[in-house]
């Protein structure tokens, strides 16, 4: 079995190093990494289960309002006199 140093260690999945004994920053990173990754959201999603119907309705929901919000931003602003 060959054996490794400590510089040649591969990290794998959402890892942070830490760095002269700064963990405060590493957990900011971590946390930032997983929000961008976006595994925190699918973690809340499996949480409990949905069922299809009201998993449609509440994507339909959102893009309504997507919808609504894009249009009220297309719209001139209203004239005050």
């Amino acid at each position: 079995m060959n054996r490794r140093n400590n510089n040649d260690v591969k990290l794998m999945g959402s890892t942070v190093i830490v760095q002269n004994d700064n963990v405060e920053k590493a957990i900011r990173t971590f946390k930032k990494k997983i929000m961008e990754s976006g595994k925190l959201m699918d973690l809340k999603e499996k949480e409990f289960f949905e069922k299809p119907t009201t998993k449609r309705r509440r994507l339909k929901n959102q893009q309504t309002r997507r919808a609504q919000k894009k249009r009220e931003a297309e719209q001139l602003p209203k004239k005050m006199y």
